[in-house]
């Protein structure tokens, strides 16, 4: 894509400029960050004695501020800074399957499961099948009440853009999906919950969970349950418990768990459970596969259905917005529940990666970890104040190649 003279000008300008060595190396300190914060202030370091040691200022930084990443989850805003946050949740993930970061390695003995828990059906969808099948062939095919056949024979490739998309979009139940994405954790909660009444006091649940958006937009959720001791990982469960007994007690929960959708004055209160699909299966240590899928879509969000990765006002009008149709009603919907807050996520308003107590390490203590190894002796007096964020077009440019696009 060529280069406009404007840009191209303040490209110069920074090249040229005498502070520019500075810059690369605050970008190159950013690792990449695509929207940094710019930082004005001035901090003092101490000795352990209370001697100042060092004193520094942004004052003769370029354009007088320090920059700093984002430090966002989502790869569509920031891919370098979503990165790191990817890796924190692997090793998370990772230390409640074997061990480190403060958990014994004897969790790696403990019963543990991959499961996944779906939505229900609020309408036929365009569907890949990774067979090559056709989507949803039907001989003698219904017509639906706004006059369309209910049936499909195209074999969809991965990245046609017709998935997820409703067959009849009349007829499919945008409500039921926007109220299913909002009633989710509670009904993850209710999940948890009925599965430690049935394992008992001897055994203790432990688990970190992701969730993800299917193409159709709604949420479900990818987790990782291990079995402990009735003190948690540093204690063996009881004989009795084996992989087919969580197993066990987590189809019986999933079949019977249900939840009570948001009240709203032109909707009654409803009650929701699990999709018909449940994946259980077990798996080992040495599968550490499961910690690198689960990890990816922490940084993920409901851009991959074809919406927004910001927030949408009220006042916005949907019909100028760059998204799918089916996109589009979700969001008219969320708006018209009033779930405002959270348009933009297609009404869930749940953390998408979440943990137990006991499961592991918290992403605080591998963040507290990594700044204690940079750390030095003694402590330091800061000041600091919000500058502003981002790059300029031309700063943006130099940003990507100076870093090669991404993260180093």
């Amino acid at each position: 894509m060529p280069i406009n003279l404007h840009k191209k000008a303040g490209m110069i300008a920074r090249l040229n400029h005498p502070k520019y060595a500075r810059w690369a190396t605050q970008i190159r300190n950013a690792n990449g960050c695509r929207n940094p914060i710019h930082l004005r202030g001035r901090i003092t370091h101490h000795d352990a004695t209370g001697a100042i040691t060092h004193r520094y200022t942004t004052t003769h930084e370029p354009d007088g501020v320090l920059r700093v990443p984002c430090k966002t989850r989502r790869a569509s805003r920031c891919p370098s800074c979503a990165e790191t946050y990817r890796q924190d949740t692997y090793h998370l993930i990772r230390a409640g399957l074997i061990g480190g970061k403060g958990i014994p390695e004897t969790v790696s003995t403990h019963p543990t499961l991959f499961i996944t828990l779906t939505a229900p059906s609020f309408g036929p969808v365009h569907t890949h099948h990774q067979r090559g099948t056709p989507c949803r062939p039907r001989r003698n095919a219904p017509t639906c009440p706004h006059g369309r056949t209910l049936s499909c024979t195209i074999r969809h490739q991965p990245n046609d853009h017709r998935l997820g998309q409703p067959l009849c979009p009349d007829c499919y139940d945008y409500k039921g999906t926007v109220l299913f994405n909002a009633t989710a954790p509670l009904l993850w909660k209710h999940f948890v919950n009925a599965i430690r009444r049935r394992l008992g006091n001897d055994m203790r649940l432990s688990y970190a969970k992701v969730a993800e958006y299917q193409r159709r937009g709604v949420i479900h959720f990818h987790a990782i349950l291990r079995l402990d001791g009735p003190r948690g990982p540093a204690d063996s469960p009881p004989p009795g418990a084996t992989a087919e007994a969580l197993a066990q007690a987590v189809q019986e929960a999933a079949k019977t768990t249900t939840a009570t959708t948001p009240t709203h004055p032109d909707q009654a209160a409803g009650t929701l459970r699990w999709g018909r699909q449940l994946d259980i299966r077990p798996i080992t240590p040495t599968d550490q596969r499961m910690a690198s899928y689960l990890a990816k879509y922490a940084t993920k969000a409901a851009e991959c259905v074809g919406a927004l990765d910001q927030r949408i006002s009220p006042l916005t009008d949907l019909s100028t917005l760059p998204i799918s149709d089916h996109a589009r009603r979700l969001i008219a919907t969320c708006l018209e529940l009033g779930l405002t807050h959270w348009v933009h996520m297609l009404g869930f308003g749940g953390h998408f990666s979440t943990r137990s107590r006991h499961y592991g390490p918290t992403l605080g203590t591998l963040r507290a970890a990594r700044q204690d190894h940079v750390k030095q002796e003694g402590y330091a007096v800061a000041h600091w104040q919000y500058a502003g964020r981002g790059h300029s077009e031309s700063d943006a440019v130099l940003a990507a190649a100076l870093t090669q696009g991404g993260p180093r």
